[in-house]
């Protein structure tokens, strides 16, 4: 295990990257937790204000951000400054990303429907990064062997494949494929393969002239999100919380 630590997280610099994704996700869950207890009632936690003004997280977040940003850019990635740096870096971008949704809309929208989009924000992006993570340097690594080298080029290979695979996907709508599929193998091929969303690119650039192809793409989408949107938004509850009820879809309310 020592072995392995040192071959593929020291000698490649990707210690700061997995402190940072470390931070990154311990933050977003203990500030969920925290708001979830503050939205409740319960425990000591307070919203924050000055003057009678609320000071979202968000704030504290970019300072954290800019400060550990720069600090790992006047770094080193194999000393303890690199390794802080991406701490502070982590902290700051995941209070950020937990209101990425406040900062799309310009509103507080954190307890809304919209909220929701920090909740994939905060998923993709720890993605991308276990991506990073997952991604094979052998050029980063000293005194590797010709099996090793022979390994590891079929490696790179086979993520450069996906990568093609997950573009195709992207382009097609399927946003999430994409991302996971860069990571899992077959993924992005399974994405690729299927029909286009009817709101993508691909769809516009190749199924213009394909009326049926149009048409049966729609009712697939429609289809797949009836089945699947519902069981997200569970997921998305049970990780972020139960956005508050639009009143415009109670009982009475405007439509």
């Amino acid at each position: 295990m020592g072995h392995w630590w040192v071959r593929n997280i020291v000698e490649p610099g990707k210690l700061p990257l997995l402190l940072a994704l470390t931070a990154f996700v311990l933050t977003f869950a203990v500030t969920r937790v925290i708001t979830r207890l503050i939205r409740a009632g319960k425990g000591p936690f307070r919203n924050v204000s000055a003057g009678g003004l609320h000071i979202h997280h968000v704030v504290p977040g970019v300072v954290l951000t800019v400060v550990g940003g720069f600090g790992a850019v006047a770094s080193d990635r194999h000393g303890t400054g690199g390794a802080l740096a991406a701490v502070v870096f982590g902290i700051g971008a995941g209070l950020v990303l937990d209101e990425f949704a406040l900062i799309l809309h310009l509103q507080d929208v954190y307890w809304t429907e919209e909220g929701r989009q920090s909740v994939e924000a905060v998923v993709l992006t720890a993605a991308l990064v276990g991506l990073l993570l997952a991604g094979f340097a052998p050029f980063g690594v000293n005194d590797l062997t010709q099996e090793e080298v022979a390994d590891r080029g079929t490696v790179i290979a086979n993520i450069a494949a996906n990568f093609v695979l997950s573009l195709v996907a992207l382009s097609k709508g399927k946003t999430r494929t994409a991302v996971f599929g860069a990571i899992v193998p077959l993924v992005a091929l399974v994405g690729a393969l299927r029909l286009a969303r009817p709101d993508s690119f691909w769809a516009r650039r190749f199924y213009g002239r394909r009326p049926r192809a149009r048409a049966r793409a729609t009712l697939r989408a429609y289809r797949h999100d009836r089945r699947w949107t519902p069981r997200s938004r569970a997921v998305q509850d049970w990780i972020g919380g139960r956005p508050d009820p639009d009143p415009a879809r109670l009982p009475g309310g405007r439509r």
